[in-house]
């Protein structure tokens, strides 16, 4: 699928890693480092707008490493681009760690993926049909 991106920033389109990544890494566009306190969030700038066809979304999603290695996550994960959305992608970062972290220009910040979707439609009705679960909601099933 091709997709439609302008490119005011100073970084490299988003690619593939392997033949079968399922997302492209998303690099910090920004003049100079910011510095995330912990529990800090900021908005971070990629420098690209996309044209998904309709159907589609992005996903803005967390690197594992950075996560992992460092706390830092993508607050509305995973963040959601419609298809008719013409802004700059931006990726919402927080630091849940107890050290302060850089953002560096160019730095790696999130990864995201194409996905498609469908529209549901609402049908008001008095009741839902039966299921084994039925009702049973978080952490019904116990721990094992």
């Amino acid at each position: 699928m091709k997709i439609k991106v302008v490119n005011r920033g100073h970084q490299p389109l988003p690619v593939y890693a392997t033949p079968q990544s399922a997302g492209m890494d998303l690099r910090a566009n920004i003049e100079e480092s910011i510095v995330l306190q912990p529990m800090e969030r900021k908005l971070i700038p990629t420098g690209l707008y996309i044209a998904l066809p309709p159907g589609y979304e992005a996903q803005v999603r967390p690197r594992s490493g950075l996560a992992l290695k460092k706390g830092i996550t993508v607050l509305n994960a995973p963040g959601t681009i419609d298809a008719d959305y013409r802004g700059e992608v931006g990726v919402l970062l927080i630091n849940l760690s107890q050290e302060s972290f850089v953002v560096n220009d160019g730095e790696r910040i999130a990864q995201m993926v194409i996905a498609q979707h469908e529209q549901g439609e609402f049908v008001e009705v008095d009741t839902l049909d039966e299921t084994e679960r039925g009702a049973g909601g978080y952490g019904h099933t116990g721990v094992q």
